[in-house]
């Protein structure tokens, strides 16, 4: 009884490895997936195709995301051309090349990212050398604005263009963009940063206000010699009317004159009378003089 146990078990244990070495046989690779298929640390063939596939049971496998991968490590600090300390936050777009050479040469994505940490890094560090803060920076318009852009984009091409080849003959890491999220300044002269950035703003101010008055001054000038023309003409014409109708006036009271002589001296001599005697004048004058002839004389003598 215990011999027959004793077989059953062998039986089965066999049985068991037998099953495991049978699957070990085995393995599947899903189409995000490289694979590396490994014998005793010496490689033995690569997988790219999605699906089962067959191995030696003393074979390992070693698979790889094929799929994009980014990148993206806290902001650094760089020294710009003209020795501006600038705190950069970039990020990589990267994938797997040749699973080959990066199984070989990083083992994992850890290492990977090490790398591309040292070798874009060290680059754009290079490169940042080439170009002024005022070049990467928009500080006052829209053109200035679209050009450090278009220097950003010219600063990141050639990081890449400069990485790329190495990264994929040293590596097996294709590098497919580089990119910069955030430009901004250390902490420690963002205060420095900001005081220039307020006086260029108040220079700015100044500029408009003075430009401002300058405009308002030519206004008002302008508006001030339009007046003086405006009432020059004004009084011209007034006086041309005015002068029109003495000239009417002296013809009428001509008229009036000519057709009763003794009429008109008198209403003359009334209207000399109303302006220049009131409640509040005192005249002392003869009795025979010529202005109170008619209060004193009657109309029959005044007109004598």
């Amino acid at each position: 009884m215990d011999k027959a146990v004793k077989k059953t078990a062998i039986l089965t244990f066999v049985g068991l490895f037998a099953l495991l070495l049978f699957a070990r046989c085995f393995f599947t690779v899903d189409e995000t997936e490289w694979a590396v298929v490994v014998r005793f640390g010496k490689l033995v063939g690569t997988v790219g195709e999605a699906g089962l596939h067959l191995r030696s049971p003393i074979d390992s496998v070693r698979k790889f995301d094929k799929r994009l991968q980014v990148y993206n490590p806290p902001a650094t600090e760089f020294l710009t051309g003209d020795k501006k300390n600038l705190l950069i936050d970039a990020f990589v777009v990267w994938q797997i090349d040749d699973p080959v050479r990066f199984w070989q040469s990083v083992g994992d994505a850890v290492g990977a990212e090490m790398r591309l940490h040292d070798l874009v890094w060290s680059q754009l560090a290079a490169s940042l050398g080439n170009y002024d803060l005022a070049n990467l920076v928009a500080v006052r318009n829209k053109e200035v604005g679209n050009g450090g852009e278009t220097k950003l984009n010219e600063l990141t091409e050639t990081v890449r263009t400069q990485c790329r080849n190495v990264a994929r003959r040293l590596y097996g890491i294709d590098i497919v963009d580089v990119r910069i999220k955030r430009l901004n300044f250390p902490e420690q002269n963002k205060e420095a940063v900001f005081a220039r950035m307020r006086a260029e703003r108040e220079r700015i101010a100044k500029r408009y206000l003075a430009e401002g008055e300058e405009i308002a001054a030519r206004i008002k000038s302008e508006a001030d010699r339009e007046r003086e023309r405006i009432l020059a003409e004004a009084y011209r014409e007034a006086e041309r009317i005015k002068g029109e109708g003495d000239a009417i006036a002296a013809r009428i009271y001509g008229q009036a004159f000519s057709r009763d002589p003794q009429f008109y001296k008198m209403l003359r001599t009334l209207d000399a009378y109303k302006k220049a005697l009131d409640n509040k004048t005192t005249i002392v004058l003869s009795a025979d003089s010529e202005f109170l002839r008619l209060l004193t004389q009657g109309r029959e003598k005044a007109d004598r």
